[in-house]
């Protein structure tokens, strides 16, 4: 299995911790009312798409930071022939989002691309984002592989640093528009249920009562509210 389809699999069997909303500090001057009703969405409460609309209003990251971290991103999932790239899936203004959203993020994002810069001007006599990517390997590959019977309170800074960066860029792209491309993923659809499928039926040796199956699983009946009565049976 290659690395993006490792990636694929834990997002699979994982919740993604949280929705991509993208979007940074506007560049004009609109009024707030304005803000609020150009990022509003139905699906929210008022309540919601206020706070959505002042965290958007806001800026964390400052230039080399979201260069840096646009950057280390696309070193976690890259761009190729078959694959888009972290940035194709605006992954930084999630994790710009959710720093803001989440204050304690902060001082473990900005501290770790400090840290990047810091070994890059130390080994490599550059900053991170213009070295090498050969070079930024060099340095991930020391804080990438985590020993997982070690608590995360003893783990170095860096350590945990990258692993956040990490888990941010795939929650970020798998949870886009075209990280559900690339999954697969349709959402709901409307379909024509049968039942239980029949192999799954014998798994745990049952089957279903002709009657009942003639009334909840006839498809010319799918538009009928059932009906029941006070004992609890099925009526219609």
């Amino acid at each position: 299995m290659d690395r993006r389809k490792s990636i694929k699999s834990i997002v699979f069997g994982s919740v993604a911790g949280g929705l991509a909303v993208h979007g940074c500090k506007p560049e004009s001057k609109a009024s707030e009312q304005e803000v609020v009703e150009a990022l509003s969405v139905p699906w929210r409460t008022p309540k919601e798409n206020k706070l959505v609309a002042d965290l958007n209003a806001e800026r964390f990251f400052n230039e080399h930071e979201w260069a840096t971290m646009t950057v280390l991103c696309d070193l976690v999932l890259p761009r190729s022939e078959q694959y888009k790239s972290a940035s194709d899936a605006e992954v930084v203004p999630f994790i710009e989002f959710m720093a803001k959203d989440i204050p304690e993020m902060q001082v473990d994002l900005r501290g770790g691309l400090m840290w990047l810069d810091h070994k890059s001007n130390t080994e490599f006599n550059t900053e991170f984002k213009s070295a090498t990517e050969e070079q930024q390997k060099i340095i991930l590959d020391e804080i990438a592989y985590y020993d997982p019977e070690v608590p995360e309170s003893d783990r170095p800074f860096e350590v945990n640093f990258f692993s956040l960066v990490r888990n941010l860029t795939v929650t970020g792209f798998y949870t886009s528009k075209i990280g559900m491309e690339e999954l697969g993923y349709k959402g709901n659809m409307p379909n024509v249920w049968n039942g239980v499928p029949e192999d799954v039926l014998k798994q745990h040796g049952v089957s279903y009562d002709e009657d009942w199956l003639a009334k909840c699983v006839d498809q010319s009946k799918r538009g009928i509210i059932a009906e029941w009565d006070d004992e609890g049976n099925l009526l219609t």
